[in-house]
Formats: structure tokens, C-alpha cells, sequence
């Protein structure tokens, strides 16, 4: 038994999970690891550990020192017997002083263990020890991040704050089947996971930001999806393209464009976090693909390997708006945990003509309306709550782009914006010059919205007396209501929100990369970005969409049975309006039902919107959405003429018995007062 020294026992009670002992082989089938902690007055202490099986007892080797099975344990590694301070194990000593034994026990009582967390017999008692510090939003070189109390899982060794979230995460690892600690080289427990033929390697706690740096999200695959089919339209007009992923994380994203796109594109994959670099170019490794240093120095890292790299990409440590201002790129995505709107003015300040930048928004909570301070602070908009909230935020989004944009002397042309339930992503064309810049800059607009019907009309450019704005909403709520009714928004973007040819060749894309989770997506772009519920033509290479009726937009399978004249007059009539300006937002059939009616089926809605002449489509943003260019009071007569009273479908004799009656309920009905009292 060595005896250690003072210095080096207080190197051990601040050491995280590589206090590695001895191991005794007993009877050739248990082990017991051991290792020795010293107190202050170097007297030594035996700490042992008896596990069932080898795998087991490599894993309690390696776990924190916080992680007991008894309170004996927890006391056991300081000497309390002894005479003189003792400092606590668990606690640095700024945080806790030395001091004596009786107090040093019920500190250990009443603050660690007092408070642990239970799994398969052992208890995670809390620790205050520097293994876990909160970020410093002033910066590593001007704050250090303050300590913060945290939990060591016995299964995957992470560390976590709260107690609660360590109950949670523990309960994950149960219903994985996760009950077993494994750790790799590096102490942490990896997952691989492949998506898009890209395999990538993910922490344990790879779903929560506030964890790990290196974060993943399954939800996220259709923005990847959707961002790698604008990437590959993008390749086919510029080759080779310069692209920039400029929050790595794991480099999922990078790592599809290099390994699908090959030679036609050069990635370039940056994060800022030292640990999310590394996980980076091991993903490159597990992909065989080459990780390449700067441009100028051109370092290969993987080029001795017996398998030959299938493709390469550059990874850079640095900040996003440094390397968006040193360099310049065709292509720009900008994905951070939250709003974005901090990177736009790096990102078109170096971008080429013509070139492209993606913008993904998770911000859901100041996007929704439901920070209406934050979206103050962070897009300078006004807004409320509305049913068509999703447009409205992708709209918010792409005013804060053409600001941006706008101030670098260059416009935009919106290629697509897409608002589902946990992100927000606007792909913009840019286009230089001041002539471009000045076209956008008119393009944004303030929204008047009746908080009565929900009607909204763009704002014409120019100021006007206050009383005036009530005049160019259709509606006659501020006439027939006392007060104010509407309200004022914005700034928001008044453009259109799609390019139909650019979804058509994204739609290729997605066909040739076999990316059947986003087809049905981007055909419902289509028909929304025409505005039309019809679109008879065929797709190269995939007969099975050709062979469609109508092509993706209707939801249900069945074909709508026209004659060769309707068709033709669908058809003139689609060809008559494509010049004609899109349709802003949409309305909800939900929203606008009337108490008491049955409503026809959406499909059958859109049909009788369309005989009517006007223009009608279905949107992504809401299921139950109808896009068209009929005011609210067009589109609520045509609900009300084919809904069906609710009382309808009663028994016979019970209206034949009693004709009056019928008629009477009929006349209280609140469809048979609007039809006679029109004017109120």
C-alpha cells in the first residue's frame, strides 16, 4: 500500500471519472478494483468496490467519486477519524472551507446525500466539483463561467443539473434497455445513427442544448432534406459550388452534401466548440470521408488510409460571422439553437451573385406570438396571434432577410418558406446591386388585421390619416363594431413566398436522391406556389408521379372524374393567372365554421371555391388552410351556401309530423337571420 501525498489527494477530489485502481481477481470470477484516496494529514483510505462480473466492475472503476452505494461510502473518502480540518470531496474549496469532522459529516449528510438519485442500488449524489461550468455569454477570454451544482449519471457519465431532468434522463436509458454503463476511450457512451446512407455518431444527451454542445435532432430531417434538394439545384447551374455549413454540430449536414454530391460541391463544415470540431472530422473518418485543413495549407488528415475517401470537406473552428467575412461562398446555411438573425448581415456581406443562403429559425416561442418582447427585440415586428400564424412568422423571418440584405446593397428572391411546427426555413436567391436592394426594400409592408373576422390586407406604401386604414380592409366590423378593431403589423415581407420552377427542380432532386419523406411536401409546395389544385405535368425520370391524375395536390386518392371541355377550362384558366399576383396567407375552414352547419370536405370545398372563379389551393402551413383570392366575406358565402344544417339528417316522421316546428327552429337559425339580414 503506497502512501500519497497531500497535493496529490487533492488532485483526486477534484478528478471527474478516470480515477483508475488496481484490480484483484478473487476465485477467477469476481473482481474487486480498488484505488486509494488520501485525507489532508496523509493518512490513506482503502476504498473498495465488489461488482459481479468484469464488465461491471470496469465500469465502477471509471465512475465518479460522487456515486455511492452507502453513506459509508460517501464518508469513506475523507477520514473523518482523524484529527484536524478536512476538506469536502465533493465541493471546491472556495465553495466550502475546511473544517472539522463533525461538521464536515453533516455536510456530507445533509447537502449530498441528502438530495441523491437512486439507480439499480446506486445513489448520484450531488456535486459541486468543476466538472460541469455554465456557459459565459460574454466569452471564454473575458468570463469565466460560474460553477454550477450537477449529477453524474451512472450510466452514461453525463452530467446534469437539475434533478428532475437527471430523473428523466435516467428513465430514457430504462426504456432503451440502457441499464448497463458503457463507455468508450473518452469515458462518454456513443450512438450511431445513419440517415440519408450518412452515419453519424451522437452523445447520450444529444437532444438537449443545454447538455452538449454537439446537438442532434431527429425532427430536423426535413429541413435537412429540404436544404440539401435547394443545394443540389443549386450545383447544377455552378460547378464546382463553395459551400458553407456554419454550425456544424455533429456536420450531419455537411456530410450528406459531400457524400451525395461529390465533386460538384466543396464543404466546408464550422462550429465553434472544440468538442463539436472533433466530432466532426470522427464522423468524417466513419463516413471514409477526408478531412482537409485550411484552403491554403490543404492538410489531409485521412490521405494514408487504406480505403480511398469518397469525398472531402474542410473543417474550421471558428466564429460563424468571422468566416462568412473572410470568405466568400455560393452557398450559406445558417442553422443556430434559436434566431438567426445575429449571422444575416455576415452572411450577405461576402456571398457571391446569384448565390444562395438558407436561414432555419427554432425560435418558436418569440416566431408564435408567444414572446411578443422577444420578437420585438429580435425582428422589430409587431404582431399578435392569428390563425394563420405560421405564414406570418416565415414572413417576419424574411423581412429581417431583406434588411439584411438591403443594407450589403443586395435583394432578394425568395425561393421557398416553410413553417412547420419547430422550425422556420426561408431559402433566398441574392441578387447585387442597389437597383435589387431597392426592389426588396418595397416589398415590405405593414399588415392591417381585424381582430373581429380575422380579415388582413397588405397596407398600400405611403402615409395616410388614421381613419383611412379601416377603408381598405374589405370587412365592415369597424363600421357595425364600437372601437378600434384592427391593428397594425409589421414589418413584414408582402412577396411572394415560392418559385415554382425551383420547386419543380427540387422535386427532381428529391426523386433522384430517394427522398421520399419530403415528395409530398414539396408537391403541396407546388400546387400552393400557382395557387391551383390541378398540375398535370409529368416529372423526368419517375413515371410513378406522371401517372398521376393530379399531380400530389389532392389529399385523398381518388381522381376527379372532368370531361375534356373542364379540363380545358381549367387549364386556360390557370394558364390566364399565372401572371396574376400570389395569394397572401389563407383561411382556416375550422375557424370560419358556422355553428350548427355541417361543412363539406375540404377537397369538395375547393372544388366549389374553384367553380365560383376564384383561385384556391391547399397549404403546408395548416392542414385545414384554405389559400385563395376571395375576401373572407366571398369565401364565408360559399361555406355557408353548401353547409348542411346539423338537424339534417333526423328522422322523417319527426319533420313530417311536425312541418311547423321545422320550420320555425329553420327560421332561428343563425345562416336563415344572416341570409335575411345581409347588411348587419
Amino acid at each position: 500500500m503506497a502512501e500519497l501525498r497531500e497535493e496529490d489527494a487533492e488532485q483526486l477530489h477534484q478528478e471527474d471519472a478516470n480515477i483508475k485502481g488496481k484490480i484483484i481477481r478473487i476465485n477467477n470470477d469476481k473482481m474487486i478494483p480498488t484505488y486509494f484516496v488520501g485525507s489532508l494529514n496523509n493518512t490513506p483510505h482503502l476504498v473498495i468496490f465488489m461488482v459481479k462480473s468484469l464488465k461491471r466492475s470496469v465500469s465502477v472503476s471509471e465512475r465518479h467519486v460522487s456515486i455511492q452505494t452507502t453513506l459509508e461510502g460517501l464518508e469513506g473518502l475523507v477520514d473523518l477519524n482523524g484529527a484536524g480540518r478536512k476538506s469536502c470531496p465533493l465541493c471546491p474549496e472556495e465553495k466550502f472551507k475546511a473544517c472539522y469532522s463533525h461538521k464536515l459529516r453533516r455536510h456530507l449528510q445533509n447537502l449530498h446525500w441528502k438530495v441523491y438519485v437512486e439507480f439499480e442500488g446506486q445513489k448520484m449524489c450531488i456535486c459541486h466539483l468543476p466538472c460541469r461550468q455554465l456557459k459565459s455569454s460574454l466569452g471564454s477570454d473575458q468570463a469565466q463561467g460560474r460553477l454550477v451544482a450537477h449529477y453524474h449519471c451512472v450510466v452514461c457519465s453525463v452530467t446534469i443539473a437539475r434533478k428532475t431532468d437527471m430523473i428523466s434522463h435516467l428513465k430514457r436509458h430504462i426504456n432503451k434497455g440502457e441499464t448497463e454503463a458503457s463507455y468508450s476511450g473518452s469515458g462518454q457512451a456513443y450512438e450511431i445513427m445513419k440517415e440519408l446512407g450518412t452515419n453519424v455518431q451522437l452523445l447520450p444527451n444529444h437532444t438537449t442544448p443545454q447538455k452538449t454542445d454537439t446537438y442532434f435532432s431527429r425532427k430536423m430531417k426535413t429541413n435537412r432534406q429540404l436544404v440539401f434538394c435547394s443545394l443540389a439545384v443549386l450545383a447544377e447551374d455552378r460547378n464546382p459550388l463553395e459551400c458553407l455549413d456554419a454550425f456544424g454540430a455533429t456536420g450531419i449536414m455537411g456530410l450528406q452534401w459531400a457524400k451525395h454530391l461529390h465533386n460538384s460541391v466543396k464543404v466546408t463544415i464550422n462550429d465553434i466548440n472544440e468538442a463539436c470540431v472533433k466530432m466532426i472530422k470522427e464522423n468524417c473518418h466513419l463516413n471514409h470521408i477526408r478531412v482537409e485543413g485550411n484552403r491554403t495549407g490543404r492538410q489531409l488528415d485521412g490521405a494514408g488510409d487504406a480505403d480511398s475517401p469518397i469525398a472531402s470537406v474542410e473543417v474550421v473552428k471558428m466564429d460563424a460571422n468571422v468566416i462568412m467575412h473572410l470568405r466568400p461562398f455560393d452557398y450559406i446555411h445558417l442553422d443556430p439553437f434559436g434566431t438567426a438573425v445575429n449571422y444575416l448581415d455576415a452572411a450577405f456581406r461576402n456571398v457571391r451573385n446569384l448565390g444562395i443562403v438558407s436561414v432555419t429559425s427554432t425560435d418558436a416561442g418569440s416566431l408564435y406570438s408567444k414572446s411578443l418582447n422577444v420578437t420585438l427585440r429580435h425582428y422589430g415586428c409587431q404582431i399578435v396571434r392569428t390563425e394563420y400564424y405560421r405564414e406570418l412568422a416565415a414572413r417576419m423571418v424574411l423581412a429581417s432577410v431583406a434588411r439584411a440584405a438591403a443594407r450589403c446593397n443586395k435583394g432578394i428572391e425568395v425561393l421557398l418558406a416553410v413553417a412547420l411546427e419547430h422550425f422556420v426555413l426561408v431559402v433566398v436567391r441574392v441578387l447585387r446591386g442597389p437597383t435589387q436592394a431597392d426592389e426588396s426594400a418595397k416589398k415590405l409592408r405593414q399588415l392591417l388585421h381585424c381582430q373581429w373576422c380575422e380579415e388582413r390586407v397588405f397596407l398600400k406604401p405611403g402615409s395616410m390619416v388614421e381613419e383611412n386604414l379601416y377603408r381598405q380592409l374589405p370587412c365592415q366590423c369597424h363600421g357595425s363594431m364600437p372601437g378600434k378593431t384592427a391593428v397594425e403589423l409589421g414589418p413584414l415581407w408582402a412577396g411572394p413566398l415560392f418559385n415554382t420552377g425551383f420547386l419543380r427542380r427540387m422535386l427532381v432532386a428529391a426523386v433522384q436522391h430517394n427522398m421520399e419523406d419530403i415528395q409530398p411536401l414539396v408537391k403541396t409546395l407546388i400546387c400552393e406556389a400557382d395557387c391551383t389544385t390541378l398540375k398535370p405535368f409529368p416529372v423526368p425520370g419517375y413515371s410513378a408521379l406522371s401517372n398521376q391524375g393530379v399531380f400530389g395536390c389532392a389529399s385523398s386518392g381518388r381522381k376527379r372524374k372532368t370531361t375534356g371541355e373542364e379540363s380545358g377550362n381549367v387549364l386556360k384558366k390557370i394558364k390566364a393567372d399565372t401572371s396574376l399576383e400570389h395569394p397572401a396567407f389563407y383561411y382556416s375552414i375550422h375557424r370560419h365554421s358556422i355553428r350548427g352547419m355541417n361543412m363539406p370536405k375540404l377537397n369538395k370545398f375547393l372544388q366549389y371555391l374553384t367553380e365560383a372563379g376564384f383561385r384556391v389551393s391547399r397549404t403546408h402551413f395548416d392542414p385545414t388552410g384554405v389559400r385563395t383570392d376571395a375576401t373572407l366575406a366571398q369565401f364565408k358565402e360559399v361555406l355557408t351556401k353548401y353547409s348542411v344544417p346539423t338537424y339534417s339528417s333526423a328522422p322523417q316522421s319527426t319533420e313530417e309530423s311536425s312541418p311547423e316546428l321545422s320550420r320555425a327552429v329553420w327560421e332561428h337559425h343563425p345562416v336563415y337571420w344572416m341570409k335575411t339580414n345581409p347588411t348587419t
